[in-house]
């Protein structure tokens, strides 16, 4: 049985496939006879009414462009919901009483991810349920903070494995990328924040030691080499973006900050190996995405070099050359540049 992504896939080659007919037609390589034409005419409509019948798909540009603003509609509803419903819970708490609160916390995410799931069996673009699913997120999330509050629970990290394995259910459940980002943010929240503990310090100051953050990029790296992602399209390339940037950004702040490392070195010592392995670890990316054909990390493997690069030229030529001859500098860096990834998108 088809899935939503190979009908639209189907309908994209109809269309493909009409206009390189009608090129051929004009350029006289090929010539069907107005029987065959329309026999094969009347086969496409037939089979793009029957797939836009079933999976609601976009038959045409007029339909793209409608369903990016039906997305577009669905994410701004979402977070309006969630900020609506999390601006309820705390206009109206003080007055509800505590039998009354936890009900509410333990029934609001319960309700919204059935009425979630239901949305899914009938609402085949995902609009509808993606909208739900986020505010059932939220409503957790809620639920948990509140909770504490009620019962004055010490708060601690272990709150965020307990979000990420929610998002988790509903990313993969209701097929949402979004939710999988925020799930994969509480995922490396937590990671980081017990990495933290462990090295003696208190794990909401989590933040301070970038290098706690590489143990949770490299899960992420790892993930999709395990796990079948066949039946969620953009699963593995939100995991591969997720994990470069939990280890680039990181990198990037200790190779301009060295006082933040657990290294015991010289602060300058710290900062140029960093420098280097950033160097080393973007080439390399660029390297295996263009390897195993993964165009998001060769796009990111070549940011974090490009940014990385203009960090260093700035603090070695910044003070000592004109500012006319810096940005020349930089411009003809970017031009070699181009003629590098050129020569590499020929091989």
């Amino acid at each position: 049985m088809l899935t939503r992504k190979e009908a639209q896939a189907r309908i994209d080659q109809i269309h493909a496939f009409r206009r390189e007919l009608d090129l051929l037609g004009t350029t006289g390589h090929l010539q069907l006879s107005p029987d065959q034409r329309s026999a094969l005419d009347d086969h496409h409509s037939a089979l793009s009414r029957e797939l836009a019948a079933s999976f609601d798909i976009d038959t045409d540009g007029r339909a793209r462009q409608l369903s990016l603003g039906m997305r577009i509609a669905s994410f701004l509803g979402a977070l309006s919901l969630a900020a609506s419903v999390f601006f309820l819970f705390y206009k109206f708490w003080g007055v509800i009483a505590t039998t009354t609160q936890v009900v509410i916390l333990v029934a609001a995410p319960l309700l919204t991810f059935g009425f979630a799931a239901w949305l899914r069996t009938r609402d085949f673009a995902g609009y509808f349920t993606k909208l739900a699913a986020f505010v059932s997120f939220c409503c957790f999330v809620l639920n948990v903070s509140m909770l504490g509050q009620i019962f004055n629970i010490t708060p601690s990290p272990n709150a965020f494995i307990v979000w990420a394995a929610f998002g988790a259910i509903l990313a993969y459940g209701m097929d949402m990328r979004l939710l999988l980002v925020a799930a994969i943010a509480c995922f490396v929240a937590f990671i980081a924040a017990r990495i933290g503990t462990w090295a003696g310090a208190y794990w909401i100051e989590l933040g301070e030691r970038p290098e706690n953050f590489f143990a949770a990029a490299l899960a992420l790296l790892v993930i999709p080499h395990f796990v079948d992602h066949r039946r969620f399209d953009g699963f593995p390339a939100t995991y591969r973006i997720c994990g470069l940037l939990t280890l680039f950004l990181p990198i990037l702040v200790l190779s301009n900050w060295g006082a933040s490392s657990y290294l015991p070195w010289n602060v300058s010592l710290i900062e140029g190996s960093y420098q280097v392995l950033g160097f080393v670890l973007s080439g390399l990316a660029v390297w295996l995405g263009l390897r195993r054909q993964q165009a998001d990390v060769v796009n990111l493997g070549v940011t974090f070099f490009v940014v990385l690069l203009i960090t260093k030229l700035y603090d070695w030529w910044w003070q000592i050359m004109p500012k006319y001859l810096f940005f020349l500098v930089i411009g003809l860096t970017a031009v070699l540049f181009l003629f590098v990834l050129r020569r590499l998108r020929a091989a």
